[in-house]
């Protein structure tokens, strides 16, 4: 039996990168999966049809969360589909082009804070009440929390707030068996991260890792999948920093 048949999971930002990965890993593992996309529908139908091969099950619901009650619509529409909550992922971010917090707009830290912080707090609070005792809740941080980049004011609040996010509630939900974790990659290997930087800063960011390689999106979906399933039930209120030994 597969370990998480029968459980019913949300992934927010699933059709591509690091999302992508969780959506997949955790239907191979027997979750019924929804999962949210901005704008896409071609990679996200490409994530349905590659799940669906594979004998899994993972529907797609079209939710820019910068949008306002995009994040309410989202996990009331995930709710009637699949009937029921025990795992929550938030994956869906904005992510930042560097720029000093002197010329730092406030269009830019609204957004990012909308899509970082507010999003993740919506959604969790929907599983607060109503997500079935014993649930799972995970929230996708960086590890640049740690490592704050110049540049990155709006990118880094957002997610610092993110994960005392994860704190209070890992406390508040405890009661019901609900555990809350942050999971906080480093530099992971999606289109994204070679977009927006060159093949010498890619291979300055393998050589600062212990382990000599960026990572990989199933190396961070492999750890929340272990936080999501039987044999993470005595973790909670932790941020597992999945960087190959950065920090």
């Amino acid at each position: 039996m597969a370990v998480l048949e029968g459980r019913a999971a949300v992934v927010t930002g699933g059709s591509r990168g690091i999302g992508r990965a969780i959506v997949e890993r955790l239907a191979r593992d027997g979750a019924d999966v929804v999962f949210s996309y901005a704008r896409d529908a071609a990679a996200a139908a490409d994530v349905e049809r590659t799940v669906k091969e594979a004998g899994g099950s993972a529907r797609a619901v079209q939710a820019d969360l910068v949008e306002p009650g995009a994040a309410e619509r989202l996990m009331e529409t995930a709710g009637e589909l699949l009937g029921g909550l025990d795992i929550l992922v938030n994956n869906a971010a904005l992510s930042f082009t560097p720029a000093p917090l002197a010329e730092t707009t406030e269009e830019s830290w609204d957004r990012a804070m909308t899509v970082n912080a507010k999003a993740p707090f919506l959604t969790v609070r929907h599983a607060a009440r109503h997500m079935r005792d014993g649930g799972r809740v995970v929230n996708i941080s960086t590890v640049n929390t740690v490592r704050a980049a110049p540049g990155s004011t709006p990118y880094v609040t957002s997610k610092g707030a993110l994960e005392q996010l994860t704190a209070v509630a890992a406390r508040e939900l405890g009661g019901r068996g609900i555990t809350v974790n942050t999971v906080s990659p480093g530099a992971t290997d999606t289109d994204l991260l070679r977009a927006t930087n060159p093949a010498r800063i890619l291979d300055q960011m393998a050589a600062m890792t212990p382990l000599g390689r960026l990572g990989a999106p199933a190396d961070v979906a492999d750890v929340v999948a272990f936080l999501v399933g039987p044999d993470g039930r005595w973790l909670t209120g932790q941020n597992v920093h999945a960087d190959g030994g950065l920090l």
